[in-house]
């Protein structure tokens, strides 16, 4: 990922396992505010834009969505945000804070954080669907300094009512690589070349 003229972009290339190897996921911010997302399929050979209807779909069958995914880099701006209490989580001491969407197109309708008062890392985010239910469950956990950054090494997304989840592990995370502009475009979605 890397900051572009409007905001956040972001290019994700599998490469394991074999059933989805080169499929590659590009998410921009654009200039209304808005996100546009591109995902390019090997096995058809051509790019599909995301539209904004599919935002709350599953990616790539994970237990996240495309709008999960583009959430990554979500603008505090974007909500209004209330301190609810201050609660420790797995003996940290936390902030939960209520964040509320402005656009009311977003797929949640509110966020509960729990934020490590200490170092400010995000540990929990219950995710609430329009309806008012509690939907997902975003955990961070093997909190690591990376280059002077605390990262976390490790997200679990659960989806409640199916009782699934999805587990992300971070192996290798570099900060302030030299990323050419040419990664994040069309050409390099479908070419895998800049």
């Amino acid at each position: 990922s890397k900051d572009g003229p409007n905001g956040a972009r972001t290019m994700i290339i599998f490469q394991e396992p074999k059933s989805v190897a080169g499929t590659r996921f590009l998410t921009m911010d654009n200039a209304s505010g808005g996100t546009d997302q591109w995902i390019f399929l090997p096995e058809l050979g051509k790019t599909r834009r995301i539209s904004g209807s599919e935002g709350s779909g599953s990616f790539m069958g994970t237990d996240m969505s495309y709008d999960d995914i583009a959430s990554a880099d979500r603008d505090a701006g974007e909500d209004t945000h209330t301190l609810l209490r201050e609660e420790a989580l797995s003996g940290s001491p936390c902030y939960v804070i209520e964040s509320r969407p402005r656009d009311a197109s977003y797929q949640y309708s509110r966020m509960v954080s729990w934020i490590d008062k200490g170092n400010k890392v995000t540990l929990k985010i219950e995710l609430y669907n329009k309806k008012g239910d509690l939907a997902k469950v975003m955990e961070s956990s093997d909190i690591r300094d990376t280059q002077g950054r605390l990262t976390p090494m490790q997200t679990k997304m659960t989806t409640v009512a199916a009782g699934t989840f999805t587990t992300i592990y971070v192996e290798k995370l570099q900060y302030d690589a030299k990323l050419s502009d040419g990664i994040f475009t069309i050409k390099f979605l479908e070419t895998g070349r800049p």
